[in-house]
C-alpha cells in the first residue's frame, strides 16, 4: 500500500503540473481571443478549467495520505 500511496503522490504532481500547462494556454488564447478575434468571455474564465484538475489533485493526496496512515 505504501507503493500505491507514492504513485497517488507522483499523479498528484504530474496533475499539477498538466494544470499549469493547461490553464497557461488557454488563458493566452483567451488574451489573443479578447484582443483580435472579438471573444466576448472574459480572461478569467480561463481559470475555470483549473477545477477539474484541482478535484483530481485532492483526491488523489487525500487517498495518498489515507493509504500511508493505513500501511503503518
Amino acid at each position: 500500500m505504501k507503493k500505491l500511496s507514492y504513485a497517488l503522490f507522483g499523479l498528484a504532481v504530474l496533475l499539477s503540473d498538466v494544470m499549469c500547462w493547461v490553464v497557461g494556454y488557454r488563458y493566452s488564447d483567451m488574451l489573443w481571443g479578447i484582443r483580435y478575434a472579438c471573444y466576448s468571455a472574459p480572461a478569467w474564465t480561463a481559470w475555470l478549467t483549473a477545477l477539474p484538475f484541482l478535484a483530481g489533485i485532492a483526491v488523489c493526496v487525500l487517498l495518498g495520505a489515507w493509504l500511508r496512515r493505513k500501511s503503518r
